[in-house]
């Protein structure tokens, strides 16, 4: 089962929890809402097959609340175990933020991505950058994979415990597949008539559904219901 959710939907939940986790939550029904917000897209992730990256978003959300807590509850000091509470709050504080993210590039096609942004009527130099990146990030990671398979090939893993021969024999295929990449996005955004001053049209057709709307309007009750425990003293 998936969820055929519409970019402008995936936008305004990533916009909504990127709110939310850019404030503090001080009570336990804030911390419940912001936890919430965190299950919904490791779920879709579920649904869309992506099971692998849910359960490895999940242990590191669950594992950094609980080791946040431990440090907490025990008044652990010194400089390792303050180190580990902070990145522990860190990662706790900016994953579902992460998730939601990840959620939107995996699932939405560039096609789709610019049909949404064309009818929200943003500028192409907002929309094009945009459209690239969320290419150029998983053309990023299948080169890396390639060349890690090319290393296994030949017998070199991770340099062999020498950080020289890892960058020689990782980072730098990767820093010139990156080059090449770059480039050849900007070929085909070129070619596209991505730059053009005429007015474009979208193979990629979309529109809400009653899904979407469910979502639109969950996600504003969301929002609306932390703001007003955030800020209102009733």
């Amino acid at each position: 089962m998936k969820f055929n959710l519409d970019p402008r939907t995936k936008l305004y939940m990533a916009f909504v929890v990127s709110t939310i986790v850019m404030m503090s939550a001080t009570t336990p029904l804030l911390q419940t809402i912001r936890i919430i917000i965190t299950i919904i897209p490791i779920m879709l992730l579920v649904f869309e097959k992506q099971l692998r990256q849910a359960i490895i978003f999940s242990v590191l959300y669950l594992g950094s609340i609980f080791i946040t807590r431990y440090f907490f509850s025990r008044g652990t000091t010194g400089i390792v175990a303050n180190l580990i509470t902070a990145y522990s709050c860190i990662i706790a504080q900016f994953i579902p933020s992460f998730i939601t993210a990840w959620y939107l590039v995996k699932t939405t096609k560039v096609g789709a991505f610019l049909s949404a942004m064309k009818k929200l009527h943003i500028p192409d130099s907002i929309t094009i950058p945009l459209a690239v990146v969320m290419r150029f990030f998983p053309t990023i990671k299948e080169e890396n994979d390639y060349i890690n398979d090319a290393m296994k090939m030949r017998g070199i893993i991770f340099g062999k415990g020498n950080l020289l021969k890892m960058i020689e024999y990782r980072i730098i295929p990767l820093i010139f597949s990156c080059m090449s990449i770059g480039e050849e996005l900007s070929q085909a955004a070129i070619t596209r008539g991505l730059g053009s001053n005429v007015k474009r049209t979208c193979v990629e057709k979309i529109k809400f559904t009653i899904l979407d709307y469910c979502f639109i309007v969950f996600f504003t009750v969301v929002i609306i219901l932390f703001l007003s425990l955030r800020f209102i003293k009733l």
